[in-house]
């Protein structure tokens, strides 16, 4: 029997905002903000673990991409507008219509299922890459979530999760600050106990066969102007693996 891995707290959370996915100003700006960064990791890892060269206009075609907890379709399409095979699922059928109405009016052909991953049909195709972006740290059950996700995933396809880690920077910059102080996400976004150190992700990925694994840091720097990957992973990561 499948594990439920929702969280109907977070749900209604999300189903509040679902309206504003794609609002750059709006409560999910942050995401809107290192999306280029997301972008920039997956095109880099899959490019390489499938030798995909990015000289190419459409490097991603024929792969077969499951976008897990989509929303409304921030990833989904700038990986369709690779020449990728995109499925992006989410419960909340708000979201997942506002992702299908913005690709409709953006032209972009995109498969959206409002379901979770433990509902997904078993007897899909195996995807090539499956992505979990931002998505871990609001379901229960992590274990089951992840087992679920790798039973969709072709033996030579490789994952991506990026996630918080679950330290005492992660708690002031990722909720206090972030929540409370700057405003960039809106409140009870984010429960910290619900955060994963990438030392976690990794053995419990281990355990399920995906051995073979990259991990990066994500940061804000003022100094800077905005985000940038960094070999530190005190707040936020970016993790990818395939079977050993």
């Amino acid at each position: 029997m499948n594990v439920n891995t929702q969280d109907l707290e977070e749900l209604n959370h999300f189903k509040a905002l679902s309206s504003s996915w794609w609002n750059t100003q709006g409560p999910f700006r942050i995401l809107h903000a290192i999306t280029p960064l997301r972008m920039a990791f997956i095109k880099d890892r899959v490019g390489v673990h499938f030798c995909r060269p990015e000289i190419s206009l459409r490097p991603f075609q024929n792969l077969k991409i499951l976008d897990v907890g989509c929303g409304g379709g921030l990833l989904c399409e700038p990986l369709a507008r690779l020449g990728a095979d995109v499925t992006g699922i989410d419960p909340l059928e708000e979201s997942i219509s506002v992702a299908r109405n913005h690709a409709e009016a953006m032209g972009l052909s995109i498969t959206y299922l409002s379901c979770a991953i433990e509902d997904l049909p078993q007897d899909l195709p195996l995807f090539d890459v499956i992505i979990a972006s931002e998505t871990i740290e609001h379901v229960t059950h992590s274990d089951d979530f992840l087992k679920a996700l790798i039973t969709h995933l072709s033996l030579q396809g490789g994952m991506i999760v990026t996630t918080f880690n679950k330290t005492l920077l992660s708690y002031i910059l990722g909720i206090v600050a972030a929540e409370y102080i700057l405003k960039w996400a809106p409140r009870g976004t984010h429960s910290w106990e619900k955060f994963m150190t990438p030392q976690s992700l990794s053995h419990k990925l281990n355990n399920f066969g995906l051995g073979n694994q990259e991990i990066i840091g994500l940061n804000f720097s003022p100094m800077r102007g905005g985000w940038y990957l960094s070999p530190s992973t005190d707040v936020n990561y970016f993790l990818w693996a395939t079977r050993s």
